[in-house]
Parts: structure tokens; C-alpha cells; sequence
């Protein structure tokens, strides 16, 4: 039998035997991962941890590693966009399950749970900003999944948005994937989270149906997502990283979920007054139930 063996180009490993974009070493990663867009945001999740026992920065990826309860945990911030969770997760795989001193895949494999605590705008009339939504699916229109041959994803669904999209956006096609089966069933419990789809998308304006200088593809955009639903899940509300964390989870055996604090409402027109206040109500409304 091959043994695979990966080469110095593909898996990256600095002089100190830290991983090339994240700069942390194996012995560094936690069993539980908490990822962050904002790297500033780090600090306010990790002031919530028993004890923090190291702090790590390479360019927008800022890991605080520690202590809570009988827990090893981190929370790491990843920038926007699923082109960084892309290099997030493979990482935090790699510090995982691949043997740095041989370059050969562990036989005993580690499986992370990852938890994105992210900002987000939702779609839905019915929903207020400062609520929060754990989301079931995740809806990629970024292309990321369509580089790789494994995970998980739901056909069905990406039938049902490709053919709704399709009507004003004929080129774009999406892949689906479901949240992790255990930190879904552990979240969706609680009543506060409410539960739905979220749609990830390659870029904040055009991308999103934003109309400013340089207009947009999709006018009906929002209402036209609005109105999708699947297995008993509206489409709730639209990011930029939880289709890629939910696909390469899958693909490579971790669980993850994806919480989400709504900042805007993108069919009222209406932003949060205090979004800082509703992100924290998000970060402490997940250690609560952590």
C-alpha cells in the first residue's frame, strides 16, 4: 500500500514547525475551535475563557489558546470570505491529523468541533435585528466546494436555490452543505437561536444585492431568497463564511456550527443601533449553553 507523504509545497511547515498561515504548531490545537471574522473580535470571546494560556498572530489570523472548565478551547479569527476559511480549515486539520515530522496522515484521526460566532444580515421580514440564528444548511455561491471530490452536500437544496437564482442569475450555481448532526441538535434546543438557512456569498455588495455605484446583477435578489424554504428551513440570512466551514468540516470528519448575530435587516432596511452590544449577546449566549 501507497503511503501518502506530503511535500514541502503542499503542506507548508515554517523552521519553528508551526503551519504556514496560522503559525501554530500541533501540540498548540484544542479539540474545540471557536472562529471569528473580525480579528479584534478574538479577545471579547476569549476574555469569556477560564484561563488563557498562549496568543499567536500571523497577518489577520489571531489565535487565543486556553482554558475552560475541563475544556481545551480557542477562538481564532479567519478575515472574511471563504478563500480564508479555506486556508482555516485545512490548517486546523492538518495541526490536527497529519504527523508534521513524517508528513504522513495519523492513523487515529481527531475530530475538531468548530463553532463560527459571526455577524450576519437576514432576509426575512419576520426576523428583528439582534436576533440570533443558528444555521441548518449553508448555501455556498462562492465556488469553493466545486474544487474538491468529498464532503457532504445536499443535492436536493442546491436544485431548490439554482432553480429560484437561476432566474436572474443563469451562471451562478451553488453547493449546500448540512451543519454538523451534534452541535446542531445541542444548539437547536435552546430557544433563543432561531434556526434556518444561511446563504454565503462571495463579496459584501454587488455579490449581496447592495446597490451602490457599481449596481447589481440582482435587484430582486433578497426577496427572491426570501421566499425559499427546504425540509421545514427558510432561507434566513446571508454571510460570507458558513458554506465553506460546513463543507470542508464535512469533507475532512469535524463538526461544526455556524451562530449567527443579525446586524441588518436586508428587506426592512434596518441596521443594528448597537451591533457591538448584539454580538456580545451572541458570544455570551454561547458559552451559556457551551
Amino acid at each position: 500500500m501507497t503511503i501518502m507523504q506530503f511535500e514541502p509545497s503542499e503542506l507548508i511547515i515554517k523552521p519553528d514547525g508551526s503551519i504556514y498561515h496560522l503559525g501554530l504548531l500541533p501540540e498548540d490545537l484544542p479539540d474545540h475551535i471557536i472562529t471569528v471574522g473580525d480579528p479584534d473580535r478574538v479577545e471579547h470571546v476569549s476574555k469569556h475563557f477560564d484561563q488563557i494560556t498562549k496568543k499567536v498572530q500571523r497577518r489577520e489570523f489571531v489565535s487565543h489558546i486556553g482554558r475552560l472548565g475541563d475544556n481545551n478551547i480557542m477562538c481564532i479569527s479567519t478575515g472574511i470570505g471563504t478563500d480564508n476559511i479555506d486556508i482555516v480549515i485545512n490548517e486546523l486539520d492538518a495541526l490536527a491529523n497529519i504527523d508534521f515530522s513524517s508528513r504522513i496522515p495519523k492513523k487515529q484521526k481527531r475530530r475538531l468541533n468548530i463553532y463560527r460566532l459571526g455577524t450576519s444580515g437576514t432576509v426575512r421580514p419576520d426576523i428583528n435585528v439582534d436576533e440570533m440564528i443558528i444555521s441548518s444548511y449553508g448555501v455556498g455561491f462562492d465556488g469553493l466546494a466545486f474544487f474538491y471530490n468529498i464532503g457532504t452536500r445536499s443535492k436536493e437544496l442546491e436544485d431548490t436555490i439554482n432553480n429560484v437564482v437561476g432566474q436572474e442569475l443563469p451562471e451562478v450555481r451553488v453547493y449546500a452543505s448540512p451543519a454538523g448532526e451534534e452541535a446542531f441538535a445541542k444548539f437547536s434546543k435552546i430557544s433563543k437561536f432561531k434556526k434556518g438557512i444561511t446563504l454565503t456569498l462571495p463579496g459584501f455588495y454587488g455579490p449581496q444585492g447592495r446597490l451602490l455605484r457599481g449596481g447589481a446583477q440582482s435587484v430582486n435578489f433578497i426577496d427572491l431568497v426570501a421566499s425559499i424554504s427546504y425540509r421545514g428551513y427558510f432561507v434566513t440570512n446571508i454571510e460570507m463564511e458558513t458554506s465553506g466551514i460546513y463543507y470542508l468540516a464535512s469533507a475532512l470528519g469535524h463538526n461544526a456550527l455556524s451562530l449567527n448575530a443579525i446586524l441588518a435587516n436586508r428587506s426592512s432596511k434596518v441596521f443594528s443601533v448597537n451591533p457591538n452590544k448584539t454580538v456580545d449577546k451572541l458570544i455570551k449566549a454561547f458559552f451559556d449553553n457551551f
